[in-house]
This record gives structure tokens, sequence and C-alpha cells, in this order.
């Protein structure tokens, strides 16, 4: 493959999964707690309702991208191929999931009022929906991390 188009799908690659992940991360690590700080919990929770919605769909182009990288890479190694693949393979059935999640909490709210119709009940999917995209997140790590491995190995055995 042309060393350009290599080059532009791997900086894609990163771009996506960094843009993704990392909005996630960021999200999480300071933007909720500051606006729990500033909104108070309930109401927070109702733009982190919307928020997501973004954040799956990044997820989702994200991972179209990384489809991209793994059919078009040629890494001679099983373990790094069987690795990236299960890395994808899990951010997607994550993604998955939490699409379908959304839906059945977004029905518990009550947007007008900031009202949760049956609280243990959100509760328990929200734990869920929180559990999910921890184990998302680090399947992004792995990629993340076994993705540059690889394509250096590619590039090495490409200039031998």
């Amino acid at each position: 493959m042309h060393l350009p188009m290599i080059s532009l799908r791997r900086y894609l690659v990163l771009i996506a999964l960094s843009f993704w992940q990392g909005g996630f991360t960021f999200y999480a690590a300071v933007v909720v707690p500051v606006g729990q700080e500033v909104f108070g919990h309930l109401r927070q929770g109702f733009i982190t309702r919307q928020v997501t919605v973004y954040l799956n769909l990044a997820g989702a182009i994200a991972l179209m991208v990384l489809a991209w990288d793994l059919l078009a890479a040629r890494d001679p190694s099983r373990w790094r191929r069987v690795v990236l693949r299960a890395a994808w393979a899990g951010m997607l059935l994550t993604l998955i999931w939490l699409v379908w999640l959304h839906p059945r909490m977004d029905e518990l709210l009550v947007p007008k009022g900031r009202l949760i119709l049956d609280y243990e009940i959100f509760r328990a999917r929200h734990r869920l929906y929180l559990w999910v995209s921890t184990v998302q997140w680090g399947c992004g790590l792995v990629y993340l991390l076994v993705s540059p491995i690889s394509w250096r190995r590619m590039d090495g055995e490409r200039t031998a």
C-alpha cells in the first residue's frame, strides 16, 4: 500500500480514537465532577443524558475508521491481530450495549421538572452503563497500546 495512504489511515485512527475515548475520559474525569459541583448531581445528569448521544456517535464513527485499519493492516503477528480484533470487538459490543441501554434509562427521566420516575431502576441501569463504559474505555486503551506496536513492526518489515 502507498505510504501516504498508510499514514493517513493511521492518523485518522489516532484522531478518531483520541476524540472518542479522550473525550469520554475528559468528560468523566473533569466535566461531570465540575458540573455536579456547579449544577448539582441531578442537573448534571440531564446534561450527560444528551452528551452520551454524541459520545456514542463518535464511537460509531471511530469504529469504522478502526475497522478500516484492521482490514488494511498486514501485521504478521497472530497475537497482535487477535488482541486488536478483540479490543475492536469489545468496543463494538459495548457500544451496541450502551446504545441499547441509553433509551431504557431515558424512559425513566422527565426532562420538564427534572424528575426520575423510578430512582432504583434508574440507578441500577446507570451503574451498568458506567461499568459497560469502563470496559469500553479499557478496550480502547488496549487498542491504543497495541496499534503503534503493530504499525512499527509492519514498518520494520517493509524497510527490511
